[in-house]
């Protein structure tokens, strides 16, 4: 038996897989985000420890639980937790989605050498601008921190006691050197860091140490129970979906929305705002666009208008229509790819009289295709292309969201037959390497496709001088 953690930012969840990698049972914990100002995001590292134990004890029940052998940690990426000499947490974690260290963000993307090293444009959220900021603002924090752990490697000290942390999440941090897959120096430099500030690296697929005993007994496993190296919450994704080979991608049509597709080398351009990481095991890298308000922006309609996104959108049916008369701007918590800002901001444009509920679904909808279709377009600068395409998500489950988002992206989509896909599965496989050593590629592979998504041929003319009117738009805004 494996277990795969998913460290998300709202809530935890563990799946539990067997020996031949079938899902067989899982539980879920959630948490609060904490906003004490405008544009932070904050958690306490503590409730992630009470959420792992929670999960752990509904799981407890489930035949062949004492039989886990590995266990691997996916964690929502960037997240700055700050450690004293005694591991003790000095300050709430500052969440990837926290956005106050704007200036400091700017000041080391300016600074020579340090797009070349890393790979990508410094953006507010990554980790090294946090501690920047922290030093300004909180400098005596700063000066007792003798580490720095993202979210999931701090879950790792909690279950090896050892400060160690996967490639493919530290490749978020604007301190590694992506291409060398380590640790730079000049990069640490930049960000007034120490390398013995940072925790030891390990591919994801690879033991990164043993579980404690004394979780082993509270838990009631057995002994020698392997930790892998885990990975940022995408790239176990990318484990659980299969994407491992140029071409190959999938597009996540969630909370935020990914358009992501792997590499065998490192291709970075970071004029694109496009990210560029290590994947979760040796030797491939990927590529992904990033926009911050996908589904979250028919969330914001659903609040405002007192409808679900369900009631918004029944009235479209399942056939696509042609564009409609209203055009929405994504931008509801400013943007990454390919704008890089974040003050950036949306808005419904071709309002009138007659606009209905219905209108605004529609084009938010639209929207936040004409946003995944700018990650797409950024990928394609980089040289990457994308043949085989998934798509993931709580917006999958709208037939009419993923024939939208299929014409407007002009790419057959395949929708994945129910079932486990995501993060907390990628995270079982790498804990299930990093016990067995298996061939990668025959673990990481992907799901059954339920059914492919054509685009429509006689909508995807309209829809593309829809996509150039935002384009414009876009412009115009940034």
């Amino acid at each position: 038996m494996y277990l795969g953690i998913d460290l998300g930012t709202s809530g935890l969840r563990a799946l539990m897989t067997d020996a031949a990698g079938k899902p067989v049972a899982s539980a879920e914990a959630q948490y609060d985000v904490q906003t004490p100002h405008p544009g932070w995001s904050e958690q306490d590292p503590g409730d992630w420890i009470t959420a792992l134990d929670r999960a752990m004890g509904q799981l407890r029940s489930t035949p062949g639980y004492g039989d886990i052998r590995g266990i691997a940690v996916a964690g929502h990426m960037h997240g700055a937790v700050l450690l004293d000499g005694s591991d003790q947490v000095l300050r709430p974690c500052i969440l990837w989605n926290d956005t106050r260290s704007v200036a400091e963000a700017a000041e080391l993307d300016a600074t020579a050498k340090v797009r070349d090293l890393s790979g990508n444009i410094v953006f507010p959220g990554f980790t090294a601008p946090k501690l920047l900021w922290v030093q300004r603002h909180e400098p005596e924090i700063f000066a007792n921190t003798a580490k720095v752990l993202l979210p999931a490697a701090y879950l790792n000290l909690h279950l090896t006691g050892r400060h160690v942390a996967d490639l493919s999440d530290s490749a978020g941090t604007s301190w590694l050197d992506v291409g060398a897959r380590d640790w730079s120096e000049p990069l640490l430099r930049a960000g007034r860091m120490r390398r013995d500030q940072m925790p030891d690296l390990v591919e994801g697929c690879e033991p990164g140490g043993i579980l404690r005993p004394e979780l082993a007994a509270r838990w009631g496993f057995g002994k020698d129970v392997t930790v892998a190296g885990g990975a940022g919450d995408n790239a176990a994704a990318a484990c659980g979906t299969g994407v491992m080979a140029p071409g190959q991608g999938f597009v996540s049509l969630g909370t935020s929305g990914v358009v992501l597709t792997a590499r065998d080398g490192f291709c970075p351009d970071p004029e694109t705002a496009v990210h560029t990481f290590c994947h979760a095991i040796p030797d491939r890298w990927y590529q992904m666009g990033v926009m911050l308000s996908a589904t979250d922006c028919m969330n914001w309609l659903g609040r405002i208008t007192g409808q679900s996104p369900a009631d918004l959108t029944a009235g479209l049916g399942e056939e696509l229509q042609p564009p409609g008369p209203v055009t929405f701007m994504p931008y509801l918590s400013g943007e990454r790819t390919p704008h890089n800002s974040a003050s950036l901001r949306g808005g419904f444009q071709g309002l009138s009289i007659a606009t209905t509920a219905e209108d605004l679904a529609r084009a938010v909808m639209e929207g936040v295709c004409y946003g995944l279709r700018d990650c797409l377009e950024a990928l394609r600068k980089t040289g990457a292309e994308i043949d085989s395409c998934l798509v993931i998500g709580g917006g999958s489950k709208s037939a009419y969201w993923v024939k939208l988002l299929a014409t407007i992206l002009n790419l057959p989509l395949q929708l994945p037959k129910d079932g486990e896909f995501g993060a907390a599965l990628g995270a079982a496989r790498l804990a299930r390497l990093a016990v067995t050593g298996d061939d990668p590629a025959e673990v990481l592979t992907a799901p059954e496709s339920a059914m492919t998504v054509a685009p429509d041929p006689l909508l995807r003319d309209g829809y593309e001088a829809g996509y150039a009117a935002f384009r414009r738009r876009a412009a115009e805004l940034t």
